[in-house]
């Protein structure tokens, strides 16, 4: 096996969340391994700015503005895809959010978490919770049903979910980011089972801390910087474009015989318990 089975030339992929942070990242390693990229994101400038930067390295991209918890905005982006682009081989379910906020208030902070505003001590609203699970995991499973009898009709296909190592452990104060991580890296096994007569390989990443603008501005405070380094071995944060590399290789045909699995890039937090 040569470095071209670690390729995915022509091969078309879609990227959910792909306007910043680990989606562009993943989005740019893919091409730069030979895909063309349908960009995914609600903010029209963001990805305009990743499918310029895709076309730069010599790849087609499309720009395609979309909520990807609405079923007909999926639909039509699926449909816009296999228009201008052909075909479609590979999805990376990326976009994600999380809302800090404890179950109930209860007046107390947890020991460690002094430095937290009063206003964490808001409770968590239904609304609150609707939109991380809606974002973060019926997202995944609407893009999956739109894309998933394409894949099926051409018995092949990837299909890579973003989840995190916080669908191993439990966080306080971000409940419904931990419960939808793991509902996607089970959604991950579900769909493997399910897909794996045809030829289509599902599976999952379980990112660590990952130097994005998501976490920018906590890693000022220095108490958070230190409850995220300390328990991690490595003592660093993660890269985007590491997440990304991970990515091609599951997309690529290295990873033919890889299903069904969630794999951590955490610099060892969870192997330090």
């Amino acid at each position: 096996m040569g470095p071209d089975h670690y390729r995915v030339d022509d091969k078309v992929a879609i990227v959910t969340g792909a306007g910043q942070g680990i989606g562009r990242a993943i989005s740019l390693a893919l091409a730069e391994a030979g895909a063309d990229i349908t960009a995914v994101a609600r903010t029209p400038k963001k990805i305009e700015e990743t499918a310029a930067e895709i076309q730069k390295l010599g790849r087609r991209a499309l720009a395609i503005p979309t909520d990807v918890t609405q079923e007909d905005q999926v639909r039509e982006m699926v449909e816009k895809t296999l228009a201008e682009l052909g075909h479609i081989d590979i999805l990376v379910n990326n976009v994600g959010t999380e809302i800090s906020k404890p179950i109930i208030a209860t007046g107390r902070k947890l020991p460690g978490w002094q430095w937290v505003e009063d206003d964490w001590n808001e409770p968590l609203t239904l609304q609150d919770w609707h939109q991380v699970v809606e974002t973060n995991l019926t997202s995944a499973f609407i893009c999956a049903q739109a894309v998933g009898p394409h894949l099926v009709r051409q018995k092949k296909g990837k299909v890579i979910n973003i989840s995190s190592i916080y669908a191993k452990i439990a966080g306080a104060y971000f409940s419904p980011y931990c419960v939808t991580k793991a509902g996607l890296s089970m959604l991950t096994r579900c769909l493997a089972l399910e897909w794996a007569p045809f030829n289509i390989c599902v599976n999952a990443i379980g990112p660590g801390y990952i130097n994005t603008e998501m976490i920018a501005e906590g890693l000022a405070v220095p108490e958070i910087e230190a409850s995220i380094l300390d328990p991690t071995p490595l003592k660093r944060l993660g890269e985007p474009r590491e997440v990304a590399l991970l990515v091609v290789y599951l997309a690529s045909e290295a990873a033919n015989f890889l299903t069904g699995q969630t794999m951590y890039l955490d610099g060892g937090r969870l192997a330090a318990g």
